[in-house]
């Protein structure tokens, strides 16, 4: 789950992590009292959960979602072009996303602007804190073209972070006297959050150090490990819906794991790793998904009904292909809800179903004493070549 950057500028606040002042705004008539707390010059920033905002255009040819704002009648022109827009950058698509908050934020004068980030490592399953001199830019260009600029750190999650690595991401940055004293404090209350709060990501780009010998954290975003929010109904609270895909929504309450994607061939599969397997396939016989959906290892009638549904609301879907394997699944669970949910919504587009596993005779019998226009697949290869020429 991602939150917006002056969300994530209240937690670093709460934490202690010193950052601009700043106030959101999310009506016209709002605009005043934001700029009369927060003075100016300010920054007029677009919220929505994507990077590369200062960069990116507005569909009516605007161009900037950060804008810097000297005068009180500059910002109020920037912040009326912004709210209610429609943003797109490199990260948005295409399509973009409808600017429905702003964040006035002071200005500052800005000595050098850094990197620092924390992140998950997934390979040694550790907290890794990132750390560059090269700030304001793509991580990734750095990291291709002067990976010397980048400090690493791995943190031990049973003792946490330790004040000689701190030190050492100090160090890496080349900050000496008060600012390196600033930079330790910093990073051990950004760690704190980051563990406390169950992140998966801390990221400031850029932190800055300004000409009066401020550290700040200029920028931010955060997100959260879902699996983790039940523990947090104050970071749940923070969830804006509106940045969310309305089908992504809809499967977060069937427990179904969804990821909206451009291509026309739907996917309803059980398993994270045999849904990525099935997209590939489709796409290496000349198809493109137009989903992940994975219901999981247990799913029940219900589910499968509610996905199809879900799915179905894309009007790019011009197909759909099932593909169950069975262990813990009853594969004639499956295919009774794929009858049923064929019968209630009246499909009229191809469904190829591949079924395979536990209790898979029962299934396959379910299928083809249904009376609906059902193609199966006797294999994973099988069902993808039937969909894409289906589709085609």
């Amino acid at each position: 789950m991602n939150i917006h950057e002056y969300q994530a500028k209240a937690l670093f606040e709460k934490y202690g992590v010193p950052c601009p002042k700043g106030i959101a705004a999310q009506r016209p008539e709002e605009f005043e009292q934001a700029l009369g707390t927060i003075g100016l010059p300010c920054v007029v920033k677009s919220q929505i959960h994507a990077g590369g905002r200062g960069k990116g255009t507005f569909t009516d040819g605007f161009k900037g979602g950060v804008k810097f704002s000297r005068t009180r009648e500059e910002a109020l022109a920037n912040a009326q072009a912004m709210l209610g827009n429609t943003l797109v950058t490199k990260q948005t698509g295409p399509a973009g996303r409808k600017v429905q908050t702003l964040y006035f934020s002071e200005g500052c004068d800005i000595e050098k602007e850094y990197y620092l980030a924390i992140l998950l490592d997934r390979a040694s399953s550790r907290p890794v804190i990132i750390a560059s001199t090269e700030g304001g830019v793509d991580i990734e260009t750095v990291a291709e073209e002067t990976p010397e600029k980048i400090t690493k750190v791995f943190v031990d999650p049973a003792v946490g972070l330790q004040g000689f690595q701190a030190r050492q991401i100090a160090f890496g940055l080349g900050f000496t006297g008060d600012l390196f004293k600033q930079a330790v404090k910093l990073l051990d209350r950004l760690y704190a959050m980051f563990w406390e709060l169950d992140a998966s990501m801390v990221e400031v780009n850029p932190l800055i150090t300004t000409k009066d010998g401020k550290l700040l954290a200029l920028d931010a975003k955060v997100g959260f490990d879902d699996n983790a929010l039940f523990r947090h109904p104050e970071i749940v609270a923070l969830r804006d819906l509106n940045e969310e895909d309305s089908k992504e929504i809809e499967a977060s309450k069937y427990s179904l794991s969804y990821i909206a994607l451009d291509g026309n061939i739907a996917c309803l599969v059980n398993g994270a790793g045999l849904a990525m397997a099935t997209m590939d396939i489709i796409k290496h016989f000349g198809g493109e998904p137009a989903n992940f959906l994975d219901v999981g290892g247990g799913a029940s009638k219900d589910q499968v009904e509610a996905a199809f549904k879900i799915i179905l609301t894309d009007p790019n879907v011009k197909g759909i292909l099932v593909n169950i394997f069975g262990g813990i699944m009853d594969c004639n669970v499956i295919a009774q809800g794929v009858v049923a949910a064929v019968r209630e919504i009246g499909l009229n587009i191809p469904l190829v179903v591949r079924l395979e596993g536990n209790n898979v005779e029962a299934g396959k019998k379910t299928l083809a004493e249904s009376g609906l226009a059902i193609t199966s697949g006797d294999t994973m290869a099988d069902a993808a070549k039937k969909i894409v020429a289906l589709v085609a």
